[in-house]
């Protein structure tokens, strides 16, 4: 299992499982939104850091909170909860922000609490229910532990290519 800085709530990118794609298969960053879990592959994941300012970006979708500055990095903040259209909380000391790289484009995802890197093999991983509506499309899978599921999400797939366009010519002109 990665090794997470409680303090800082930061995931150490010197471990070993950031080294080898072989050993990232199959793993995934779970966290917490209301009462569901979620899963992303660890793949993705860049680094975890607790909840801190937001500078809001007018005319962004409302799930779009804004940016933060990241070491002199500006990364666009989604808020995870008002993607999925589920009420919104206030942030708090649990809240953190999951960044990840969505096609070559670094975003921090907001979430209720981040939980742990699990081992989901794919043998474990049932197929998204069937759906008509556009939204579900992120959706990569049901991953199944023990007897908890996890919904698996394709971050690729969270934001459309023009909302992750603009996302991009956000953060390059802050």
């Amino acid at each position: 299992m990665t090794r997470m800085n409680a303090s800082q709530n930061t995931l150490d990118p010197d471990d070993d499982l950031f080294d080898d794609e072989d050993t990232q298969k199959d793993k995934y960053l779970t966290f917490r939104i209301a009462n569901e879990d979620y899963g992303i592959a660890i793949a993705n994941v860049t680094e975890i850091i607790g909840i801190q300012s937001i500078t809001e970006i007018p005319e962004m979708p409302d799930y779009i909170k804004g940016v933060i500055n990241l070491r002199g990095k500006v990364i666009p903040v989604m808020d995870v909860r008002n993607r999925f259209k589920l009420p919104a909380r206030e942030y708090d000391e649990r809240t953190c922000i999951i960044v990840a790289e969505i096609d070559g484009t670094s975003v921090g995802l907001v979430v209720d609490t981040v939980n742990e890197v699990a081992d989901i093999p794919e043998d474990q991983v049932e197929p998204p229910p069937k759906s008509k509506h556009k939204g579900g499309s992120y959706i990569q899978g049901i991953g199944k532990i023990g007897k908890e599921v996890k919904i698996l999400l394709d971050i690729n797939k969270i934001l459309y290519e023009e909302e992750l366009e603009t996302l991009s010519e956000a953060a390059q002109g802050v």
